[in-house]
């Protein structure tokens, strides 16, 4: 449950967000603009722009362009899930079809490297070169995190290390550089905005851990089809726990299923059955509170500021979220 606090906020800066992406997508070639349009103005909880906000209000700064900077990582993301859903042959996205299966692969491809250069594009023109590294370290990462990802697909021979290895990479450098962008728009020190950086980088790795903690909730409760990470064959804590308690005959059987991608959907469906009633996914939510304790540290010693208490208030929210 969001508390009051936080929602009401999410709820004020909607509008504000919106028109700053609305104008994003205006700026993109017209070839592109629909398809852009379509995955980067419904839906999503706007968490990564809120973020740029409110770092950048925890120094004072109030600019009127502050909305237009905290658009680019939102546009970094949604190309990402451009991507991704390309990659992963996804039917839907956020309760809707995914945009390749509407308008097709080439110009969803296409769409996203739109996004991606529209965002490089709009930081580059506040003339930092710090908010230009921030934006290409976060690009690179995220880009290594999936690579990383994807290499490992089917594959059981990784261990917990190596999963939060990849999402460092894939979620937790994005999140990082949301808040790092903000800090370093308001001209705070550097040690506030390294402090900041890694607030956003541990509260990007806790997200993603409760993401794949969700992955095998019901479908009724999240909108998202369950267990997409198991067809996908992607390690994460939930099966990892769940193939360590196996006996070894059915050990064996699922890693070969896992790594060739042949679970039926029956067996997907009881699979994650199992991993709800033997709380795997409640152990991976507990996992994900050692990145929100490093994350709860890094807010000591900044400005005591409301803005400090909404970042303290958005570990609870990525804890307890339910979709």
């Amino acid at each position: 449950m969001l508390i009051p606090g936080f929602a009401r906020l999410l709820a004020q800066e909607q509008p504000p967000i919106q028109a700053a992406l609305e104008r994003a997508v205006a700026r993109l070639p017209a070839p592109v603009r629909e398809v852009a349009g379509y995955a980067l103005l419904t839906g999503g909880k706007r968490l990564r722009p809120l973020l740029t906000l409110t770092a950048a209000r925890l120094f004072g700064c109030e600019r009127a362009d502050l909305y237009d900077l905290a658009a680019a990582p939102e546009m970094i993301h949604v190309a990402s899930l451009l991507h991704d859903d390309v990659l992963d042959a996804a039917d839907t996205r956020r309760g809707r079809r995914a945009a390749h299966q509407v308008f097709g692969v080439i110009p969803c491809l296409l769409a996203g490297d739109a996004l991606l250069a529209e965002a490089s594009h709009r930081v580059a023109r506040f003339g930092d070169p710090e908010l230009v590294l921030c934006v290409s370290d976060a690009m690179l990462r995220t880009v290594a995190g999936e690579a990383h990802e994807i290499a490992r697909q089917g594959s059981l021979s990784h261990g917990l290390d190596e999963y939060l290895s990849i999402i460092e990479g894939k979620t937790g450098w994005l999140l990082r550089a949301s808040c790092r962008l903000g800090a370093l728009f308001a001209g705070a020190g550097p040690r506030d905005v390294d402090a900041l950086s890694s607030y956003g980088l541990n509260l990007g790795m806790a997200f993603q851990i409760v993401d794949d903690a969700l992955d095998f909730a019901d479908e009724a409760e999240t909108g998202k089809p369950t267990g997409g990470d198991l067809r996908e064959g992607k390690l994460t804590p939930p099966l990892l726990f769940h193939m360590n308690a196996l006996p070894d005959a059915e050990r064996s059987r699922f890693a070969e299923a896992f790594a060739h991608g042949r679970f039926s959907p029956a067996e997907v469906a009881d699979i994650s059955r199992r991993i709800r009633d033997r709380g795997f996914d409640r152990a991976a939510r507990d996992m994900a509170d050692a990145s929100l304790d490093k994350a709860a540290a890094c807010l000591e010693g900044l400005p005591d500021r409301p803005e400090r208490d909404i970042l303290r208030q958005a570990l609870s929210f990525v804890r307890d979220r339910r979709a």
